[in-house]
């Protein structure tokens, strides 16, 4: 194969060298994975630990979830894992010596190989290598024989050197985010009473009174006003973040004649279908819920507050009690029902209120951060590689 030459847009000082372009199966060992047999998948951390496809990995890393008791085909410690069935081309690193399977390839490569491979996949060029009409799948003659530009070993250790510690940042920013979201988790287990108690077992300075028992349906109105009106923004399932209560993307433009709920500022959305996928939101606008929504709206209580509340593990309890289908929606009898403790004294429900909307606002700033290094990262691998 005759090679050609090329350059990237964006390079360090001192190199000036074209590329080369040369065949992947050429500057790195490939293993394919071959999957143990089902009945030796474990949940023990003390067996080994099986990578088979892309939800093995997580942020660019091996993320142990299965475990197996046999060992068939292997990757060491800090080789390369591509995914080789859909979704194709997924690349993480491996921290771990790990049994993989049919889904996954081992490659042993540095951290230049790492990015570039990070660099196809964005790119989508493993997709026009997938085989089969309805599962993606990409062979070992495929991944041997892909085109791979390569600069100098020094360059490469550069560019490599680079982008480990953009990297680094960008999965010490991440860290920050899962620390803060534990943090709510306990503030919300420690805020609100828990079974068998009146009172929560943090409280701010001040407040000593019992918080009063009441139905759910008690708390909140049920709005049903439905609108099909092609002035107000539509919220969908797919646009808010599951868990993290904000929107995903912007949709102050969505207009369209779609029939919904409206909703109205500081009303509270929450995604009956499922209820475990946690599709939650207070948003600070007037809009048209459409699917499977319920829409909250606070009778004599702090809207921050209640929106909290349906976060708690009780509610969530009441919200998944559900049978029949395959996609079972909340029962509103069942938890319109349930019994829920809340104080009785409004300035206690706004102070709860703003000090979890302050926890919201610090998550939401930490994911932002993520979400712009990411974009940072991604403009650097259409430059830095030609």
């Amino acid at each position: 194969m005759k090679e050609q030459k090329k350059q990237p847009e964006l390079r360090f000082k001192g190199f000036t060298d074209d590329w080369e372009e040369r065949k992947l199966g050429d500057e790195v060992l490939i293993v394919m994975g071959q999957s143990p047999n089902s009945e030796n998948y474990t949940d023990n951390p003390n067996d080994h630990i099986l990578v088979q496809g892309n939800a093995d990995m997580k942020n660019g890393h091996v993320f142990p979830r299965v475990w197996t008791t046999q060992v068939t085909k292997q990757a060491e410690k800090n080789d390369l894992i591509l995914s080789v069935r859909a979704p194709v081309g997924d690349i993480g690193k491996t921290a771990y010596d790990v049994v993989i399977g049919r889904g996954v390839a081992a490659i042993k490569g540095n951290e230049f190989i790492f990015q570039n491979l990070g660099k196809m996949k964005s790119n989508g060029y493993w997709t026009r290598y997938s085989t089969g009409s309805t599962f993606e799948s990409i062979n070992s003659s495929d991944i041997k024989e892909a085109i791979i530009s390569i600069p100098r070993i020094e360059e490469q250790q550069k560019i490599g050197s680079f982008f480990k510690q953009l990297d680094d940042t960008i999965a010490l920013h991440q860290r920050k985010h899962d620390l803060l979201k534990k943090l709510k988790q306990g503030y919300l287990q420690q805020m609100f009473p828990v079974k068998n108690e009146v009172v929560p077992q943090l409280r701010f300075s001040g407040f000593k009174d019992d918080w009063g028992q009441i139905k759910f349906k008690n708390i909140i109105i049920r709005v049903n006003k439905s609108s099909n009106s092609n002035k107000l923004p539509k919220i969908e399932f797919e646009d808010i973040s599951a868990g993290e209560g904000r929107l995903n993307k912007d949709i102050s433009k969505k207009f369209d004649t779609r029939k919904g709920i409206e909703f109205e500022p500081n009303d509270i959305l929450y995604g009956k279908l499922r209820p475990y996928l946690k599709n939650w939101l207070m948003p600070n606008f007037k809009g048209i819920a459409l699917g499977d929504f319920w829409i909250f709206r606070s009778t004599n209580n702090i809207s921050n507050f209640v929106y909290n509340l349906i976060q708690t593990n009780k509610y969530q309890k009441a919200a998944n009690d559900t049978s029949g289908t395959k996609m079972p929606p909340s029962d509103w009898k069942k938890v319109s029902e349930t019994m829920f403790f809340i104080s009785k004294n409004l300035e206690e429900q706004q102070k709860i209120g703003e000090f979890f909307q302050k926890l919201d606002q610090d998550l939401s700033l930490q994911q932002l951060k993520i979400e712009q290094l990411q974009q940072l990262k991604q403009a650097y691998l259409q430059k830095l590689f030609p």
